[in-house]
């Protein structure tokens, strides 16, 4: 499944426009023309990234990106800003609002292009062969062992992929199908179930200490790997 990106933007046809680039290069956009409706369209499955003009209906972007920063569930979302100003002292104010980089318009297809792939690149895991651990659960990529408080755990190796994405991606909610894409690989067909009995089995293989309770079904939209524990459906 492609990468989402929520493109925050007042004025209608630089909006799609951008959504127009995004579509042509493979991403999912979502528009959005306010804060107000920004804020209702940033929801599961949270986007992977947003681009957010500075001006816009009701207040600026960075007093949305300040927002969107301090809550636990959209804070590790990217922000790109979007403006035409060009001071440093804004510059500055953007950065410390949060966000990951600065576009200043006009801007090419091109530049918007390779900028988003820069900052996904940057954002993701640094490196798929750092230990992992997650409130006592540990995952060694490199020695492919996974343990629960130093007891080791037996993992299929599909499972050990899952869990592996899953502790490296916390607090999101994924689809089956990007699931799919990001364990299994987009040139493996597989059927969308498959997901559901490799969850099973992996809740199965690291329960006992309520770790099961980590990965989250969220109804109509996937499975979550959180810390914030809520009941399972």
């Amino acid at each position: 499944m492609s990468r989402q990106i929520l493109v925050v933007e007042d004025e209608t046809p630089i909006r799609e426009m951008i959504t127009f680039v995004l579509e042509q290069n493979g991403f999912n956009a979502i528009e959005a023309c306010d804060i107000d409706q920004a804020l209702q369209k940033v929801n599961e499955p949270y986007p992977d990234l947003i681009l957010l003009d500075w001006m816009l209906p009701g207040g600026t972007g960075v007093k949305l990106a300040k927002k969107l920063k301090q809550s636990e569930y959209t804070r590790n979302i990217p922000i790109i800003m979007l403006t035409a100003r060009a001071d440093e002292d804004d510059k500055v104010a953007g950065f410390e609002a949060g966000i990951d980089d600065y576009i200043t318009k006009p801007f090419s297809p091109k530049e918007l292009i390779a900028r988003i792939k820069a900052v996904i690149r940057r954002v993701s895991p640094t490196s798929l062969e750092e230990d992992v651990e997650f409130h006592g659960l540990k995952l060694d990529p490199v020695a492919h062992r996974v343990a629960i408080n130093d007891e080791h755990l037996d993992l299929g190796p599909t499972e050990f992929r899952l869990l592996h994405f899953f502790m490296t991606h916390t607090e999101r909610v994924y689809s089956r199908e990007q699931l799919l894409d990001n364990v299994w690989g987009t040139n493996v067909y597989v059927e969308d179930r498959t997901v559901d009995v490799h969850i099973r089995r992996l809740r199965k293989a690291i329960s006992g200490n309520g770790h099961e309770d980590f990965i989250q079904t969220v109804r109509g939209a996937g499975y979550r790997f959180s810390g914030k524990l809520t009941k399972t459906a």
